[in-house]
């Protein structure tokens, strides 16, 4: 788990070192094991270390293989490296570390871009072939771990994070309005390639993109999850599919063990990490450090599920943190939080895994988390309404946009609208597509693609590596994965939703925590805005630099002053938290 970067160039001079190394500083905190800059005319690498495989010197980047001429960055973790590596040195690779850095390297030059495919795991990957003067830049299968790209006056830039290429330069920091749209539409899910800012792009998930010497470029996705079910699918019990999720996800927490260091749980009390820490359990590991986080409740909603952490964790018998943190603690951290985002993303519980990994950082490097469980196995509220929909998109839009298209009309200022309602034609697009034939599904199909890469995963590496912790995410097993897309709908929306895995979990752990009402990241203090927060929000909104800006209307700016627990989302965000962290955002990251 590391930071890259890079810059290629295709107008003849020379790659800049220095504008790389700069992008490498920024990223000191996901890798604070080491820093390694690499230059071979037109192309520079940059990676910044944390070491988890391999802690010798050999496993540092940019790693190159002379007698393949070959260079790579790399950040992530392929879980598969030893069988992998085994298989390579059958076929005549010999190695000189016990690094997957490495086996990435072989696999290339045996398999090329049909590597990919073999890799279990997470990963963003440059590599330069140094005879044709190519470049690959791939991501993986879920987008967890990001790559953004800038291209600009025959150069293209690259790094893990949107700050690391700021810190870079020459970046068109201009407004994408189209950005902005699914930022205020789609609780600040903006789809790759897009970000919120015109001079960067994203690298889509599961993607390949190649660079040729003279700058053409082509891309290739190698992976997409299916719906599609076979007869046989259809015929199967509920009693198979439990099984079957249960062994495939055995299987997911199995590989994400691998590792030269020791491997801990964020334990939020819900069925997901509960069920990897029974999990674990299972696998035999011994004093499992499991961790929780919680904060003050405000305006009558509580702000922690402890009750629930501390029965896996005693029945587990795990040694286990409960982190409480005070409102006063909460606010002195947002600043930070904010920065340390690539993207502006409203979510309340950004500060919630900031601070929590902080606090597990000090103890240990690599953990397992259990996003990704409501999107793969339908948990969310608005899948049972869109199950037999006649109007799917419709139902899709009022149950999860933030904003309808007269809303946004209101919130933002001419200047940045767009001709037509982009979020929802962006909707339409993607259900329409071959695939997925329940309302359901497309759902899904669009919540694993896209929701679940520029939301939850995003909000997880972002704060997780800001504090040097590497986050693990066994329901993004793509096998895990293409197995949930063949169950039948009704079978995930059972039990109020992710019945199928609900059933799997009632053979490893306490139906207690199972059948209890579903929670989220609770951080009421960001919902309800008043006092201090309010006083932060209205100072930030209208500053100079937000009113240079002028993204909002100021009419509808002080409707949300005048009563901000009044205004709150269908997914029960505040319409006041929302317009004031992406202004938070701008100013943080200093466009």
């Amino acid at each position: 788990m590391c930071g890259i970067c890079g810059e290629v160039v295709f107008n003849g001079s020379q790659a800049d070192v220095v504008r790389v190394s700069r992008m490498a500083d920024a990223m000191a905190a996901r890798g604070p094991d080491g820093m390694g800059v690499t230059q071979r005319g037109r192309v520079a690498f940059g990676h910044r270390r944390l070491k988890i495989i391999d802690l010798s010197e050999r496993g540092t980047q940019p790693m190159t293989d002379m007698a393949l001429g070959l260079s790579l960055v790399f950040n992530g973790c392929i879980y598969n490296y030893q069988e992998l590596r085994s298989d390579l040195i059958g076929r005549g690779y010999s190695f000189f570390s016990t690094s997957d850095t490495e086996v990435i390297l072989k696999a290339w030059a045996e398999w090329g871009k049909d590597c990919f495919s073999r890799f279990h795991g997470m990963f963003a990957i440059a590599i330069h072939e140094h005879d044709s003067g190519r470049i690959h830049l791939a991501r993986d299968r879920f987008g967890i771990k990001p790559l953004y790209l800038s291209e600009a006056n025959g150069r293209l830039a690259f790094a893990s994070s949107l700050p690391a290429l700021l810190a870079g330069g020459g970046i068109d920091k201009s407004i994408d309005r189209v950005a902005l749209h699914h930022y205020m539409s789609w609780h600040a899910v903006v789809p790759a390639p897009r970000t919120i800012l015109n001079g960067v792009r994203k690298l889509p998930a599961a993607t390949v993109r190649t660079l040729e010497a003279d700058g053409s470029s082509s891309e290739h996705t190698y992976w997409e999850p299916r719906f599609e079910k076979t007869a046989e699918d259809l015929a199967r019990s509920a009693d198979d599919w439990r099984d079957e999720v249960l062994e495939s996800l055995r299987t997911a927490v199995r590989r994400r063990m691998v590792a030269d260091v020791p491997v801990g749980v964020l334990l939020s009390g819900g069925v997901d990490s509960s069920l990897i820490v029974g999990l674990l359990a299972e696998e035999g590991q011994k004093g499992l450090a499991t961790f929780s986080i919680g904060f003050e409740e405000a305006h009558g909603e509580k702000g922690d599920e402890f009750q629930y952490s501390d029965l896996i964790a005693e029945h587990y018998g795990t040694n286990h943190q409960q982190i409480f943190i005070p409102s006063s603690e909460l606010q002195e951290n947002l600043p930070g939080a904010i920065k340390a985002m690539s993207e502006p993303m409203v979510s309340y519980d950004n500060i919630g895994f900031y601070l929590l990994s902080r606090e597990v950082s000090k103890h240990i490097t690599v953990v397992q988390s259990g996003q990704g469980a409501d999107e793969v196995f339908a948990g969310y509220h608005w899948y049972p309404k869109l199950s037999g929909s006649n109007s799917p998109v419709s139902d899709y839009a009022t149950a999860f946009f933030d904003r309808t298209e007269a809303q946004m009309t209101e919130a933002v200022s001419p200047a940045y609208h767009c001709a037509r309602d982009e979020s929802l034609a962006f909707v339409e697009e993607h259900f329409a597509r071959f695939g997925a034939a329940d309302p359901v599904d497309k759902a899904l199909r669009l919540d694993t693609n896209v929701m679940l890469v520029d939301d939850p995963v995003k909000r997880v590496d972002n704060h997780s590596m800001a504090w040097g912790l590497e986050a693990r995410v066994p329901f993004l097993d793509h096998e895990l994965v293409e197995l949930a897309g063949r169950i039948p709908a009704e079978f995930k929306l059972a039990q109020e939703g992710k019945g199928v895995l609900k059933e799997a979990a009632r053979k490893v752990i306490p139906s207690a925590v199972i059948d209890r009402p579903k929670g989220y990241f609770p951080v009421p203090a960001l919902k309800y805005i008043q006092g201090d927060y309010l006083d932060m929000v209205r100072d930030t909104l209208s500053s100079q630099a937000a009113r240079e800006r002028g993204l909002f209307n100021e009419v509808y700016l002080q409707k949300l002053y005048a009563d901000p627990t009044k205004y709150i989302t269908p997914l029960r965000g505040s319409e006041l938290w929302q317009v004031a962290l992406l202004e938070m955002w701008l100013q943080a990251q200093e466009v």
